[in-house]
């Protein structure tokens, strides 16, 4: 591979040589065994990915969801704090690293990973598709056995990930996780599945985040309790997956893509050039004839609805369009021009 930048493209061209001599219909029943004891009770002393068997279909059934969710996580991180660029990054849990594939293309200076996990045949096939990616900063990750659990130790580091992990600890073993990391980083982001319960996972990671001393980047316009009342809804959010041919054997139907929902909350110990949006999209916009419905949390207001209309609000309706769920809202001024330019050179052309 030529390419340097490690996107969506080129971990799914590192992906697509794992499952060489390993028959279809068997990475298809070892994925479906792996979800099942993933949905379980998972002991923390039994890795669930027994070998390279496992790894190879899990990481090709897995991996590009991790690594969409992890990105779009990254990304309201890096619009609450800009000016911020990671050193170094710690990948807790980190399998076959698709966490840190997501924090080489997230900046350009890219951060130097270790990846943290307790099953040596996935870090060992971590590192396979670190030197297949092109990227100078995967190949140079340190991939390190560790166990996931109150004895771990996080050496001081910038950015710690914690994606997909939580589900597989005990109560008591997550409060030491998400603690130590808060202890170890300037920043911490926790992801878990868009599930109610992946949801409340985030939330009792987010409380001990906060805490900790830490205060919320993202997703959350503020460090206040959450405006969602326990039971009646959970916060998640959607990314775009494109599906492999294992997915579609496994699950079932054509598309060539599907939505990976996950929660997710982006902490930061650092005060200085961090601005949480003033409200989220938490929803998926409904667009109806001459107007926008947007479902918002909100820094002041706690959960609101906002209705954009293209007759009151101009500019801001043509941006309310393009505004997707999850995004900031109102968009920056300078996403706004670039909506207005837009129209204007439609306007020009259709004259």
């Amino acid at each position: 591979m030529n390419s340097t930048l490690p996107t969506a493209e080129a971990l799914r061209a590192a992906l697509a040589g794992l499952l060489d001599g390993l028959p279809p219909k068997q990475a298809a029943q070892a994925v479906e065994r792996l979800i099942t004891s993933y949905r379980g009770t998972t002991p923390t002393a039994a890795p669930v990915l027994r070998d390279r068997s496992d790894v190879a279909a899990y990481a090709a059934y897995r991996m590009p969801a991790t690594f969409e969710a992890v990105r779009s996580a990254l990304a309201a991180l890096r619009a609450a704090a800009p000016d911020w660029t990671p050193a170094t990054h710690t990948d807790v849990g980190g399998g076959t690293g698709a966490a840190s594939w997501a924090v080489a293309e997230a900046w350009e200076e890219a951060a130097a990973s270790t990846v943290l996990d307790w099953a040596e045949p996935a870090l060992a096939l971590g590192r396979e598709l670190a030197e297949a990616s092109g990227s100078p900063a995967l190949r140079a990750a340190t991939w390190q056995r560790s166990r996931i659990g109150s004895s771990l130790r996080i050496e001081s580091t910038d950015l710690v990930t914690i994606s997909y992990v939580l589900k597989e600890l005990t109560d008591a073993d997550r409060t030491t996780v998400v603690t130590e990391a808060a202890r170890a980083a300037q920043a911490v982001v926790v992801v878990e599945p868009g599930t109610p319960d992946g949801y409340l996972r985030i939330i009792e990671a987010r409380d001990l985040l906060i805490e900790a001393g830490m205060r919320v980047a993202a997703p959350c316009p503020h460090s206040g309790t959450c405006p969602i009342e326990e039971g009646t809804d959970w916060c998640h959010f959607s990314a775009r997956v494109s599906r492999s041919s294992l997915h579609r054997q496994v699950k079932g139907g054509s598309l060539p893509y599907e939505d990976e929902k996950f929660s997710y909350v982006a902490a930061v110990r650092f005060d200085a050039d961090v601005d949480p949006v003033a409200a989220r999209v938490v929803r998926r916009p409904q667009i109806r004839k001459g107007m926008v419905l947007l479902e918002l949390c909100t820094r002041t207001d706690g959960l609101t609805r906002e209705t954009i209309s293209k007759k009151r609000h101009g500019d801001l309706y043509r941006a309310a369009r393009d505004t997707d769920w999850g995004d900031a809202w109102p968009p920056p001024p300078a996403n706004q021009d670039q909506h207005q330019n837009q129209h204007d050179d439609q306007h020009q052309d259709e004259s």
